[in-house]
């Protein structure tokens, strides 16, 4: 994920935000964050924000919600702090958390500091000076693919608080009404109105599988990769959405990002992640060896919901920042495509349930 100068919309009080947290640490690292940082953005995330703060000798990230949020578990910066703070110590691809801040006068919002996991991470393309011949992308597609299997056998007891994250039986329908109002309270006026997707989907839910420990969001942009050794996943960013659920809904939600080189040409242009390179597995691979590594049986029928879920709740989360980019709550020119983009998710759930 490249980073850049902080747009002018995003800004805050350097100075304010590094006193506070030199307050915080031990003195060792206190040491280690006099004086201001220099702050980049990262510009790969399209929901909460995420800086740089580099000091001569120490690197830190630090999350805070978008300006316009409107709250839920996406924009809760103390249940992501708390969840990853947790799940590190029984899943070692977690960044370390540092400090967590509820005290508004500092920034305006909650927010939260964890250390930098040092690596590349891959966005629509890899990152510059990196390259990676067929078997190398089979090799970092597998895996990438490990990485989930690895956290849906997590016992969910790592967690804080699981019983608050698994709302019992019931996940995949409250996951199908949610979505469903998130669209039609963000919709505009120049998108499809997804009611053959909505009504197909409502209709032809599965029971849920045995939960697990689920990201919810799990996507090759979300995943830092050795420096050395771009095939092998050393970090895995972004828990905002993180939860107990049915894993299979985990699986969907990545596949509509999972984009190929042999996909028409608007996924294509639209692809968020390098899944398009020579060697990276197909979607059906991905099924067939996730469903295989987990000892899991299901039907073409569930498996067809799940993709085409995952699509219409992608197209939910981009019609989500589409609407805040219309209202000029961001200005960022990258959210102007997310309207096109959902037209076309519509296409791609409607080809999936024919």
């Amino acid at each position: 994920m490249s980073s850049g100068a902080v747009r002018e919309e995003d800004t805050f009080d350097v100075t304010r935000v590094a006193t506070w947290l030199r307050g915080q640490v031990g003195d060792d690292l206190a040491a280690q964050l006099e004086g201001d940082p220099q702050v980049r953005q990262f510009e790969g995330g399209a929901s909460n924000l995420t800086y740089e703060l580099r000091w001569p000798t120490r690197a830190l990230v630090l999350r805070r919600p978008p300006h316009g949020a409107l709250g839920g578990s996406a924009h809760n910066m103390h249940r992501e702090h708390d969840l990853q703070a947790a799940l590190g110590r029984a899943f070692p691809h977690v960044p370390g958390m540092v400090a967590l801040c509820t005290d508004e006068s500092v920034l305006g919002c909650d927010f939260y500091v964890m250390d930098k996991v040092e690596g590349t991470v891959p966005g629509k393309d890899l990152p510059q000076g990196v390259t990676l011949d067929p078997e190398q992308a089979r090799a970092l597609s597998d895996n990438a693919l490990a990485t989930p299997v690895e956290l849906h056998e997590v016992d969910v007891s790592a967690v804080p608080d699981p019983a608050a994250l698994d709302r019992g039986e019931g996940y995949v329908r409250r996951q199908v009404e949610s979505w469903i109002k998130r669209f039609h309270a963000a919709a505009t006026d120049d998108v499809p109105d997804f009611a053959e997707v909505i009504d197909w989907v409502t209709e032809h839910q599965p029971a849920d599988r045995p939960h697990a420990l689920i990201h919810n969001d799990f996507r090759l942009d979300n995943l830092v990769l050795d420096a050395d050794d771009p095939t092998r996943v050393v970090g895995v960013l972004d828990w905002e959405l993180a939860t107990v659920g049915d894993p299979l809904m985990d699986l969907g939600a990545a596949l509509a990002y999972w984009t190929r080189a042999d996909d028409d040409a608007t996924s294509l242009s639209l692809r968020l992640q390098p899944t398009h390179l020579p060697g990276m597995l197909t979607r059906a691979e991905i099924v067939e060896r996730y469903c295989a590594a987990r000892g899991l049986e299901v039907s073409d029928r569930d498996l067809t919901f799940y993709e085409a879920f995952g699509h219409f709740r992608l197209a939910g989360i981009a019609q989500q920042i589409y609407q805040r980019y219309r209202a000029g709550k961001t200005t960022n020119p990258r959210f102007a495509v997310f309207g096109p983009m959902v037209t076309h998710l519509e296409t791609r759930c409607r080809s999936l349930i024919g």
